[in-house]
């Protein structure tokens, strides 16, 4: 029982060049592919398996502002308004909606810091209100319980997990551009130092500028090029709900369980950062750089098992270009989900939530949220190749930002004034000077 997904049909030809080739056709790899052939050029998106059939469709489905790192809350902002403009882009419905997310919280020390972010994001523009005690009973009363307070950011919303990057996906063809599912990326050609060209699985493509997006498989494709990048990911464990539950928020989280409104009227379920520590080769090899993220985030985890080694994305391993690649033998991220993990969960949104019990569970599934050791996603062109840009590690907050994160790719390939400032992003910053700056929220 794996994560809804819609299906779309592949572009029939590989193009034999392209002004820019992206890989990785999940939420980053299609918005990025989706500004750049909306201004004009001539873009190929790879797919080593089908679009979004990773983690950006197996996630909440939030987009959001709260409780965002500072360095991530204008590309957060902008993103929101982009998930707004897309449906009238595409004339399709994303499912996107700033439906305003709610918190509830009896623990005095996390009202605390929420209020010290609320603090914050005025200095930024953004809107977010504290809950009352009073307040918060009157927004969570499908709770049936008393709360101290909350937070309610009325600005942020969500989307749907299952069709919103297809649908992206889908108008990127429209635009001209073409999209090709099953066609894995090998590897890279260069030319004095420089991109020439992306070597598929199905032929080569001529090409001066790279995105990799690969998500969770991004560092070990860099390996391949001789760059090290620090990147890890935790399994985690999600759970949907049959419709049939009436007067719940649409977005709720609470320390016991998160629950959101899907599509089809039934309810995503999950625990907010719980997640497993599968052993792999990569994990080892950045061990080091990963301890203050460990440090800070040690009780959400739990021990893994060899899930993540199988899996095959967190391999050591060169290839040829001409030999079958881990992409190849494995299309789709597809971990079994920790069932003690659903059960309580199940349990847990039960307690919280009494209109869901007696509803079915209808899926069931894990995917990998890789990170970077500060939490913060690397974006940017990589010095040590010019014309190769690398996007990932987006530490379980792509789906929300993805819009944001494509257009300001697409800025910068294109020479335009970037949506954001793309500084704190910059992939070079990993190579130190991030030691220990793991983002707070």
């Amino acid at each position: 029982m794996s994560a809804p997904l819609m299906h779309i049909e592949s572009s029939p030809t590989l193009p034999r060049e392209a002004d820019v080739v992206v890989i990785g056709g999940g939420v980053v790899g299609v918005f990025t592919s989706y500004y750049l052939t909306r201004r004009g050029l001539k873009v190929a998106l790879l797919e080593k398996g089908r679009v979004a059939a990773e983690q950006s469709s197996r996630n909440w489905g939030w987009c959001r502002q709260q409780n965002r790192d500072a360095r991530e809350l204008p590309i957060a902002t902008k993103s929101l308004d982009l998930w707004e403009k897309v449906a009238k882009q595409t004339g399709e419905d994303t499912g996107f909606r700033r439906c305003g997310l709610l918190y509830l919280s009896n623990d005095e020390n996390e009202l605390a810091g929420w209020a010290k972010w609320r603090d914050f994001a005025r200095t930024a523009g953004v809107t977010t209100h504290m809950l009352s005690a009073e307040e918060a009973n009157e927004r969570g009363k499908a709770t049936g319980r008393r709360w101290k307070g909350g937070v309610f950011s009325p600005t942020d919303g969500t989307a749907d997990t299952s069709k919103a990057v297809p649908i992206a996906a889908r108008a990127i063809m429209a635009a001209g551009g073409t999209v090709h599912q099953q066609c894995a990326a090998r590897g890279l050609e260069l030319i004095g130092g420089r991109v020439s060209g992306v070597v598929t699985e199905a032929g080569t493509i001529r090409t001066k500028t790279v995105v990799m997006a690969g998500g969770a498989w991004a560092s070990s494709f860099c390996n391949q090029l001789g760059i090290r990048f620090p990147q890890a990911s935790v399994r985690q464990s999600i759970l949907a709900l049959a419709p049939g539950a009436v007067g719940l928020p649409d977005a709720l989280y609470a320390g016991l369980v998160s629950a959101t409104r899907r599509g089809n009227g039934g309810y995503t379920l999950a625990i907010s950062g719980r997640a497993r520590l599968d052993p792999t080769p990569q994990q080892f090899r950045f061990g080091r750089e990963f301890l203050p993220m460990f440090a800070r985030r040690w009780r959400s985890l739990g021990a893994g098992a060899f899930e993540g080694w199988r899996q095959g994305h967190e391999s050591l391993a060169k290839w040829a270009l001409d030999e079958v690649t881990p992409m190849e033998l494995n299309r789709t991220l597809d971990p079994r989900p920790h069932m003690r993990q659903i059960r309580q969960t199940h349990r847990r949104a039960c307690e919280l939530l009494p209109e869901l019990r007696g509803l079915t569970i209808s899926n069931a599934w894990a995917g990998y949220i890789d990170s970077t050791p500060d939490g913060i996603p690397a974006i940017g062109e990589v010095e040590s190749i010019p014309g190769f840009i690398l996007a990932a590690g987006f530490s379980g907050h792509g789906f929300g930002i993805g819009p944001g994160t494509g257009h300001m790719i697409a800025d910068i390939i294109t020479g335009r004034a970037p949506i954001v400032d793309p500084r704190p992003y910059r992939p070079e910053r990993l190579k130190g000077s991030a030691w220990g700056k793991v983002s707070e929220f």
